[in-house]
């Protein structure tokens, strides 16, 4: 039989998750960039520019400032696509495996933990 989770069970596992990575000595991400980090890490690619502003729905410049702030952080890089050498691909970084590895340890952490009160109430 599957198990039913709440949207505020969900919510309550996404509260834990950011509230992790906010307690963590690391890089802090708008939710812009999270989306940014994400799709590169979990959909296959190759992730381009376009390719990611056409699936967020966004400004081709606003993916340009959040993959700025992605790869200041080492979480992600450019590289000039050998295809179409107008076109950037966003490639994966050691460092954004080893992030990603940590949001998942918080994830799971937080689906473990007892529901809140209100979680709870709400089930």
């Amino acid at each position: 039989m599957a198990t039913i989770i709440t949207p505020e069970r969900l919510l309550g596992i996404l509260r834990d998750t950011i509230v992790g990575t906010v307690r963590r000595d690391g890089p802090d991400l708008s939710a812009r960039q999270f989306g940014v980090f994400l799709i590169t890490y979990l959909e296959d690619g190759p992730h381009t520019v376009r390719g990611l502003a056409a699936r967020l729905e966004v400004s081709k410049p606003a993916i340009t400032r959040s993959l700025d702030r992605l790869a200041e952080l080492g979480l992600a890089k450019r590289a000039p696509d050998p295809r179409d050498r107008r076109s950037v691909l966003v490639t994966r970084t050691r460092r954004g495996n080893d992030f990603l590895a940590d949001l998942r340890g918080y994830v799971t952490a937080a689906a473990k933990a007892k529901p809140s009160r209100e979680e709870a109430a709400a089930a």
